[in-house]
């Protein structure tokens, strides 16, 4: 076998439809425009959305509500989450790089901490925020709070 013998697999290629060459080779003419109409013609372009003249859908659906540019969006992590993760890997401190690398959370979120079931441990917490029952707890069982 050498490199000018090599070719590509039977019918892996087809040959492109070579249009406007004449009326003798099936796409000439129109071209396989069709007549008339806005697509017939060069430099047709439409605009991102354009149904024709129809009342397009994003103007269709009613519209409500109101989403902030500056929200700032967390990721939630409960009371009992990071009592697992405390008992499971004998944990003492609990901080953004612990829940990254036990898949609690990306390295990009922000996390709030939630008062949602019980914490035994005392754990020292280092995170985005917290929830007022959440410190609550964490102070009760012994821990400390730390915002980052």
């Amino acid at each position: 076998m050498k490199l000018h013998t090599l070719q590509p697999a039977e019918g892996s290629t087809k040959n492109r439809k070579r249009i406007g060459r004449g009326t003798g080779s099936g796409r000439g003419g129109t071209s396989t425009r069709g007549h008339k109409g806005a697509k017939s013609r060069s430099g047709y372009k439409t605009k991102l959305g354009f149904e024709g003249g129809q009342m397009p859908l994003q103007r269709r659906v009613p519209k409500f509500g109101f989403k902030s540019l500056n929200r700032v969006e967390f990721k939630p992590v409960n009371l009992d989450t990071l009592q697992s993760l405390a008992t499971t890997y004998n944990l003492e401190s609990i901080d953004m790089d612990t829940m990254v690398s036990h898949g609690i959370a990306s390295k990009n979120d922000k996390i709030k901490i939630l008062g949602g079931g019980e914490l035994s441990s005392k754990v020292s917490v280092t995170a985005h925020s917290f929830s007022a029952s959440a410190v609550a707890a964490i102070e009760k069982a012994g821990g400390s709070v730390n915002k980052i």
